[in-house]
């Protein structure tokens, strides 16, 4: 029998007319929709077949990669749909144990010849949920693919009309949910993704090293609104968040 594919299909930052042809192309063929669910409620992943009733509509609702795909392809609410438990947790044990589970319930749906799209925000490579299940079943011998997505940075850099980099220029992407410190000492253009519940602590390092800022909050999403100056960022945005901070000519 055949086995199925692993694909990791990035949707792009929030606006269903920035998907690819091509992701449209694989969630459109595939046979299973795979979802990360950071919901606590979901203990471990759960499989069900097309055109079945969901267990709970919340996981759907509360997916945003979900969200950005259905008004572009429609029919994937009548897909499959491999419902993955990804919790924002930090215990390392815990976590490595809850991403081998999904790949085993992953790879049991691929070797029944099942071709299966991990739909994920922006692009599969960068900060991605689905790399935790790609890079296991890869390493087993599953067939897999990484579809790219427009990345956040990108979709941001054209929301305020401006380049990222130029010439010589470094472009730096730094997870603003750890320490900054030191990344916002390197030279060129830097990216803080994921600033969330950070905000605070986040402008404060930026107002004190006198940087000059623009953030866009929840690009091509309902709700989003950019920012030119860090006295105007709430300390409560979104965790859909981006910062960039470029150097002054």
């Amino acid at each position: 029998m055949r086995q199925g594919i692993f694909y990791g299909v990035g949707v792009g930052p929030g606006d269903p007319k920035l998907m690819t042809l091509k992701a449209v192309e694989i969630i459109r063929d595939c046979d299973v929709i795979a979802l990360a669910v950071s919901s606590p409620d979901l203990k471990e992943a759960i499989y069900e077949e097309e055109d079945a009733v969901c267990a709970n509509p919340d996981y759907l609702e509360k997916c945003v990669a979900y969200q950005i795909a259905l008004p572009e392809i429609p029919e994937i609410a009548y897909k499959a749909k491999l419902y993955l438990p990804m919790p924002m947790i930090k215990e390392k044990q815990q976590l490595k144990e809850i991403h081998n589970h999904c790949a085993d319930k992953t790879e049991e749906i691929l070797q029944a010849g099942k071709d299966v799209a991990f739909i994920t925000l922006g692009d599969p490579s960068i900060y991605s949920t689905c790399l935790y299940v790609h890079k296991r079943l890869k390493s087993r011998g599953c067939e897999t693919m990484l579809v790219p997505g427009i990345p956040s940075f990108c979709a941001a850099a054209a929301k305020v009309n401006t380049g990222l980099a130029e010439n010589r220029e470094e472009l730096h992407i730094i997870p603003a949910s750890y320490g900054i410190e030191e990344s916002l000492e390197l030279p060129g253009t830097k990216i803080l993704m994921k600033a969330g519940k950070k905000m605070p602590y986040v402008k404060q390092i930026v107002k004190e090293k006198s940087l000059q800022v623009q953030m866009v909050e929840n690009c091509g999403m309902p709700g989003e609104k950019v920012y030119h100056h860090v006295d105007e960022i709430p300390d409560g945005a979104s965790y859909y968040s981006l910062i960039m901070i470029k150097e002054s000519n």
